[in-house]
């Protein structure tokens, strides 16, 4: 059973790496975009990256289940505990400085039904007035602090499971 979590929270913590990883690799080619250019292509990700929720919320229980099956008096426990935080950090960051933005920036979208009742969730603690390259900024280096915790996730499930 511990085989089974190991892989499947190796996968999952690598699944949501990428989700993160593809934000923060586009930020330089979106920081020279103009406010148009950039609202449209900012457009395009709402529908799939919302997926990569699922697989963060999937890699945050199976980690979960993996420390609960790790002994502790073990380095694996403590390292996988390490693991755990950094998903944990994933949805912090993202529940505290991405979702406020994406709020704001959707709520006259037009979305399904679930998919506006994700983006109305969260604080709304953003100024509508703000400038625009203020919240461009907030929201593409929240990603890369994203992408920073979930590789530090990963890599510390690989090392868990190596020894």
């Amino acid at each position: 059973m511990e085989l089974f979590f190991q892989v499947l929270a190796g996968l999952l913590a690598a699944v949501a790496m990428s989700f993160a990883l593809a934000h923060a690799a586009e930020l330089p080619g979106k920081m020279r975009l103009g406010q148009e250019q950039y609202f449209i292509v900012q457009s395009i990700y709402y529908p799939g990256f919302t997926i990569g929720g699922i697989f963060e919320a999937a890699s945050i229980l199976a980690t979960l289940v993996l420390l609960l099956l790790t002994p502790v008096e073990t380095t694996a426990f403590w390292l996988v505990a390490g693991a755990l935080a950094a998903v944990a950090v994933m949805q912090l960051v993202f529940w505290l400085v991405t979702q406020p933005v994406n709020k704001l920036w959707l709520k006259d979208a037009k979305l399904s039904g679930s998919a506006r009742r994700f983006f109305e969730t969260g604080a709304s603690e953003i100024d509508p007035a703000a400038d625009w390259t203020v919240l461009r900024d907030r929201w593409e280096r929240s990603h890369v602090l994203r992408a920073v915790a979930s590789m530090l996730a990963l890599i510390l499930l690989l090392i868990a499971i190596a020894l």
